[in-house]
């Protein structure tokens, strides 16, 4: 049993199957930084204020003193991700939780990083943040929950980690996957 139950990272089920804000459109992607520990509070600040937000959570298990010990943990510590206009993002900044608001450049690129890492979330496979990049080859999935998702192959030892990054922050996420579910990706 998880120390706190897992509560919700994701506004709504569309948020990130939508395409993406168009350039002359008000609403864009916000990344905001948060006060130390403060991620999931600000989410649910999002939730009291109806602001859509992603804050990628993954399930971590360890022992302590002798007990086994779980917990939900933002996979990018410090980083809610926030759509919408200049107004929600005031509103995010009137609670406090946020240390710096991060202007995003590239709006397609961070909505298809940030979707395909909540495709990874729920596949309900073991997912390990990833705090710096390495190379890899590009691959696509060709067998399993994550069927279609693109992304780099990374071995690490004999096993083949998947890996999908998300460029703005220079982290990402892995996966541990078999080599038959893996094809080269073709340009």
């Amino acid at each position: 049993m998880p120390l706190l139950p897992l509560e919700p990272y994701v506004s709504s089920e569309t948020l990130l199957t939508n395409p993406p804000p168009e350039p002359d459109s008000p609403e864009r992607w916000w990344v905001l930084h948060t006060r130390p520990r403060a991620e999931k509070s600000l989410a649910r600040q999002c939730i009291k204020r109806d602001l859509p937000f992603f804050l990628p959570l993954y399930h971590r298990k360890w022992r302590s003193r002798g007990r086994m010990q779980s917990s939900y943990l933002p996979l990018f510590p410090g980083y809610v991700f926030l759509l919408g206009d200049s107004e929600s993002r005031l509103q995010a900044l009137e609670t406090n939780l946020v240390a710096q608001v991060i202007p995003v450049t590239e709006q397609r690129q961070l909505h298809y990083d940030l979707a395909r890492v909540n495709q990874l979330i729920g596949s309900d496979l073991t997912l390990t943040p990833e705090g710096r990049l390495e190379p890899g080859t590009a691959v696509v999935v060709t067998g399993g929950p994550l069927t279609g998702l693109e992304g780099k192959i990374i071995r690490r030892g004999k096993n083949s980690v998947f890996l999908v990054e998300v460029r703005f922050l220079q982290q990402g996420v892995s996966v541990e996957l078999e080599s038959w579910m893996i094809a080269p990706l073709r340009d």
